[in-house]
C-alpha cells in the first residue's frame, strides 16, 4: 500500500498542496505519532534536532493548509512543511523500502507511515509551539482566495498607485496567496484583463471580476485534483487533469476561446505570461 502526494521536478501550486491535504487528512488525523526519523536534516533550513522527541506519542489533530504551507496540528504545536519546489508527501507502510531522497519519516500508530520525498530539498519541516499564524513564514501573507476579505474593494484598495503589472500583483503572498504564475494567467484571461496592465489603473468593477475568475480557476483545479504539474498524481494514483483545460497558458498561436484572437506569450516578472490581445484590455 502506499499513496504518492504531491509533484516532482516543479513547483506545487495551491492546488497540489490543496490535493495533498486532503488525501492525507482521513489517514492520518486521529492517529498518535510512535516515532520520527530524520534521515536528512540538510532542507532549506535545518530540521530541529529535537524533532523526534517532540513528536514521539503525539495526536495528531487536524491537517490544515495556509497558502502552500500544510500545518499539521497537535495539542502542544504545530509541524509546518512546505513541498519547496520538488518536494511531494507519500503515506505507505513503515516496512517499505525508502527511496533515494525520502528526507523525513513519520510513523503513526505503527500503522502509517508519512514520507518526505524531496530531491531538490527545497522543503521545509519545522516545529513551533506559537500559533502558526504568528510564525515569521506566516505572519505576513495575505487572505485566502476564498476568503471573505478577498474582494474587488480589497484589491482595489490596496493595487491604489501601484504601478506593477497587474498579474505580478495577484501573484504577490502579501496581497493575496496561492495565486501562482499558471493561475494568474488563467484567471486574467477569464476576467478580460491585459496581464501587463498597471495594478493601480485598473477599476473596483474589473477586480471584482478578476476575484471570480481566481476562484473559479483554482476551484475547478482542487476539484480535478490538481494540476500543472507535470509529474503529479492524486491520491488515486492517477494524474492531475487540469491541463486539458487551460485556456491559455503554454497556447501561444493557438486560437482564443473567444474565436477572435491568437494566443499570445510575453515575459513579465522574469515569467512567461500567455494573454490573448483580442478579449483581454
Amino acid at each position: 500500500m502506499a499513496f504518492h502526494f504531491g509533484g516532482r521536478d516543479a513547483v506545487p501550486e495551491l492546488p497540489e498542496v490543496e490535493t495533498t491535504r486532503r488525501g492525507i487528512s482521513p489517514l492520518l488525523e486521529g492517529r498518535r505519532v510512535s516515532s520520527v526519523n530524520v534521515r536528512n536534516p540538510n532542507l532549506r533550513q535545518q530540521i530541529q534536532t529535537e524533532l523526534p522527541q517532540r513528536l514521539a506519542g503525539l495526536k495528531l489533530l487536524i491537517v490544515e493548509r495556509r497558502a502552500k504551507y500544510l500545518l499539521f496540528r497537535f495539542d502542544s504545536g504545530t509541524l509546518i512543511v512546505h513541498l519547496g519546489m520538488s518536494g511531494s508527501l507519500r503515506i505507505t507502510e513503515p516496512r517499505t523500502c525508502f527511496k533515494k531522497h525520502d528526507h523525513v519519516e513519520i510513523i503513526f500508530d505503527t500503522q502509517f507511515c508519512l514520507r518526505l520525498h524531496d530531491p531538490r530539498r527545497f522543503g521545509l519541516v519545522l516545529w513551533t509551539e506559537e500559533p502558526p499564524q504568528h510564525h515569521p513564514l506566516l505572519r505576513h501573507l495575505g487572505p485566502e482566495p476564498w476568503d471573505k476579505r478577498f474582494n474587488g474593494d480589497y484589491l482595489h484598495t490596496v493595487a491604489r498607485r501601484r504601478r506593477a503589472a497587474v498579474k505580478n500583483f495577484i501573484m504577490n503572498n502579501r496581497v493575496v496567496v496561492g495565486v501562482g504564475n499558471i493561475y494568474a494567467s488563467e484567471a486574467l484571461h477569464r476576467a478580460k484583463v491585459h496581464p501587463n496592465r498597471a495594478a493601480g489603473q485598473i477599476s473596483n468593477l474589473r477586480y471584482n471580476a478578476i476575484v471570480v475568475a481566481v476562484r473559479e480557476v483554482l476551484k475547478e483545479a482542487v476539484d480535478l485534483g490538481g494540476t500543472t504539474l507535470r509529474d503529479f498524481v492524486r491520491s488515486d494514483g492517477k494524474p492531475g487533469y487540469f491541463r486539458v483545460q487551460l485556456r491559455v497558458y503554454g497556447r501561444e498561436g493557438e486560437p482564443c476561446t473567444c474565436a477572435n484572437g491568437i494566443i499570445r506569450q510575453v515575459v513579465i516578472g522574469q515569467r512567461s505570461s500567455f494573454y490573448c490581445p483580442r478579449c483581454q484590455r
